[in-house]
């Protein structure tokens, strides 16, 4: 049995994908939350899961146990479960900003600690995600997370120091890729283009950019040279992001959003 403490989104998106992956049937699949929305949307995308809104009685039926909480809620929950918990269990932490030795502190009584990274896209089963092992976690418990991830998009294994990396490049990089397609969209609208065939081209062109390397396994390089003919509109531009200092605007953005992390885990 797996039970999400916590029924919201990404509870949801990664119980519909570890179901979907046949990692677990959806009568194995449990989640309480306090809120009634939350566990009507839970049991409506999987009619066959166990809500409640009793966390005491999810840790007693469930071995692998998510923690899928707000940063503020997650101490009075790992409080009121730590009694509950032995080393038959493993925890699963998607708390933004709570770190392993926060969580082993508190959960005393030898649950295996993992910690989690996920992103937005996982919501639509192309995340892109971080973990790190924790105490007593295994080989055999880090490749169940890598299934658990793949089943919503992809995911890699780091040394916990590495995931506000994580949380700077795939957590925080949705917002920077959307506010690089708002300035996309804005200049094709000031070029002339009507705003929403400037948005539909400009997202289509990121989406269909994606796929292409996907596809293609190239390097970003290599299709830039693909694209770029000598004298042509993609040097012109390339040659105005160079002028603007793209690179150093982007390693001062994630570096800005690495720092914020640590400084949230550092609390």
């Amino acid at each position: 049995m797996i039970g999400f403490i916590g029924a919201g989104q990404m509870a949801r998106a990664l119980a519909k994908g570890l179901v979907h992956a046949d990692l677990f049937a959806a009568d194995q699949v449990w989640a309480s939350d306090p809120v009634t929305d939350a566990r009507e949307a839970f049991v409506k995308l999987l009619p066959e899961s166990t809500v409640a809104d009793d966390n005491l009685k999810l840790v007693q039926q469930c071995r692998t146990v998510v923690l899928a909480v707000k940063p503020q809620q997650i101490e009075s929950v790992v409080e009121a479960i730590n009694s509950h918990l032995d080393d038959s269990h493993l925890v699963i932490s998607i708390a933004a900003g709570i770190r392993l030795a926060y969580l082993a502190e508190r959960l005393t009584r030898g649950s295996r600690l993992v910690r989690v990274m996920p992103n937005t896209p996982c919501l639509v089963g192309q995340g892109a995600s971080g973990y790190a092992l924790g105490r007593g976690a295994d080989e055999a418990d880090g490749q169940f997370l890598d299934r658990l991830l793949s089943s919503v998009g992809m995911s890699v294994c780091v040394a916990e120091e590495q995931l506000d990396a994580v949380t700077a490049l795939s957590g925080s990089g949705p917002a920077f890729f959307c506010a690089f397609l708002q300035a996309l969209t804005t200049a094709g609208t000031e070029c002339g283009l009507p705003e929403s065939s400037a948005a539909a081209l400009a997202l289509q062109t990121m989406q269909g950019t994606a796929a292409y390397l996907q596809d293609t396994a190239i390097a970003p390089d290599e299709l830039i040279k693909r694209v770029s003919s000598p004298g042509g509109t993609t040097v012109a531009g390339l040659a105005a992001l160079e002028a603007g200092d793209l690179q150093d605007l982007v390693r001062a953005t994630v570096t800005s959003a690495r720092d914020r992390s640590t400084e949230l885990g550092d609390r």
